[in-house]
C-alpha cells in the first residue's frame, strides 16, 4: 500500500482522498484521519438499489436522491460518503456536495455498524443533516432521527413489514423488509 504509506497520517484532507485508488473501497477523511471500508456484500448492495429505487420514485424534482460513492463535504476537513443521500438539486457539485443535506442513509454492515450509529451520527447531526436513517438489513430495521434544534431525536423504528411514512425529506413509504427482497 504505497500511497497510503505518502499520506501523512492524522493531517489528511478531502484531497488527499484523490491519490488513492479506485478499488472497490470506501474512502473518507474525518478530522485528518482516514476512514476505509472494505466492499460491501450483497445484501448491503440490495438494501442500497432498493432503497434508492423507492426513493427516486418518489423524489420531487428540485431533489436528487443519490448513491456513495458521492462525496458530502460539510467542512474543510470532512469528507463521508453516505450510502444514499438526498439534497437539493442546485447543491450538487461534479464531485461533491458541501451544503446540508436533506437525507443521509446509512446501511449497516458488520464492519461499519458502530461507525453509522456513533460518528457518522455525530457528523451528520454537527453538520446540520436533517433527517437521519440507518438501515440494519440483517434485522431488517429502520432508525429514523431528525433534527431539533441542533440535536437528532429518533422518529420512528420500524422492523419488518411495518411501514414507515416520511415526510423529511419528502413524502414517502418505507418498509423495511422490502428493502432486502
Amino acid at each position: 500500500m504505497e500511497y497510503v504509506e505518502t499520506l501523512e497520517p492524522g493531517h489528511l484532507t478531502p484531497a488527499d482522498l484523490e491519490t488513492l485508488p479506485d478499488d472497490g473501497k470506501r474512502y473518507e477523511v474525518v478530522d485528518g484521519v482516514l476512514l476505509v471500508t472494505p466492499s460491501p456484500l450483497a445484501i448491503h448492495q440490495t438494501a442500497v438499489v432498493e432503497l434508492t429505487y423507492v426513493l427516486r420514485h418518489c423524489c420531487p424534482g428540485d431533489l436528487k436522491v443519490l448513491v456513495a460513492p458521492m462525496d458530502y463535504q460539510p467542512t474543510p476537513t470532512r469528507s463521508v460518503q453516505p450510502d444514499v443521500l438526498a439534497c437539493r438539486r442546485e447543491d450538487v457539485g461534479r464531485k461533491t456536495i458541501v451544503k446540508p443535506l436533506l437525507l443521509a442513509v446509512e446501511v449497516l454492515s458488520q464492519s461499519t455498524s458502530l461507525a453509522d450509529r456513533v460518528l457518522e451520527r455525530r457528523l451528520y447531526e454537527q453538520a446540520g443533516v436533517a433527517s437521519y436513517w440507518i438501515f440494519d438489513p440483517a434485522r431488517e430495521e429502520l432508525t429514523v432521527l431528525e433534527l431539533e434544534g441542533d440535536t437528532y431525536v429518533e422518529r420512528a423504528v420500524v422492523v419488518g413489514k411495518e411501514a414507515f411514512e416520511a415526510e423529511l425529506p419528502f413524502p414517502v413509504r418505507i418498509v423495511p423488509a422490502d428493502l432486502v427482497v
